[in-house]
């Protein structure tokens, strides 16, 4: 039986408090097919992954980013985004978003730009470099937001997108339930030069598992910490 990509995402959209046109689920269920499509030739994510493992792990939780960039004028630069995640699903549900994503791994920048040309895409640049490639990725480019699902460590990617500090750009750590450990040992880098101004705890609405999202502003942006937790 063809799984339910479209049904489970209304009810994951829902869940989240997400509003997602026809057109978008539309979309985002070819990108789906397509992933599974190339992910039998090509290693973009775990091969023993489920269709539920894949739709909640890689769409949904690429979701929960949304209500950061549903804002006019918003860029965002996705590190090390692998098969587009959580950047290119995001473009797909708010288009009006300006993407910029960076993937060093040509076999996973062929899917990209495959998936980007199939879904009609338009405004996402694809980056097939390092982070720290200065000539490729200015430091002054006008970023509004910074994410990377892959890189497991807050103090490490800190201290690779420091070089981005434009004044209002949020970098936003996407975290597993054990988010307060990496917050303490990025403490360093993070009182020099970053603070953290929101933490969004939530469970994903199917296998239970909890995210945080934080969000850190250069040091000079703001002292105050709000903190959220929804969908307990």
């Amino acid at each position: 039986m063809s799984y339910d990509f479209k049904g489970r995402l209304a009810e994951g959209v829902k869940y989240l408090g997400c509003d997602l046109h026809e057109e978008s689920s539309d979309l985002l269920d070819k990108y789906f097919r397509e992933l599974k499509k190339w992910n039998r030739k090509v290693n973009l994510i775990a091969k023993s992954s489920s269709d539920e493992q894949i739709f909640e792990n890689h769409f949904i939780d690429s979701l929960t980013i949304l209500p950061f960039l549903k804002k006019t004028g918003t860029h965002l630069l996705d590190v090390g985004t692998g098969a587009g995640f959580p950047g290119l699903v995001c473009k797909v549900a708010y288009p009006g978003l300006e993407l910029t994503l960076v993937e060093p791994r040509q076999k996973k920048v062929s899917f990209l730009r495959h998936i980007i040309r199939t879904l009609g895409l338009t405004g996402v640049e694809v980056l097939d470099c390092r982070i720290e490639d200065e000539k490729r990725l200015p430091s002054a480019t006008p970023f509004t937001h910074i994410t990377g699902r892959a890189v497991s460590d807050i103090k490490v990617f800190l201290g690779m997108v420091e070089r981005f500090k434009a004044e209002g750009i949020q970098v936003i750590c996407m975290k597993g339930p054990k988010w307060q450990e990496e917050v303490a040992a990025a403490a360093g880098i993070v009182h020099e030069s970053y603070v953290c101004v929101k933490v969004v705890e939530q469970v994903l609405p199917f296998s239970g598992a909890h995210r945080a999202l934080l969000v850190y502003v250069p040091s000079k942006s703001s002292n105050d910490i709000y903190y959220e937790f929804i969908n307990p």
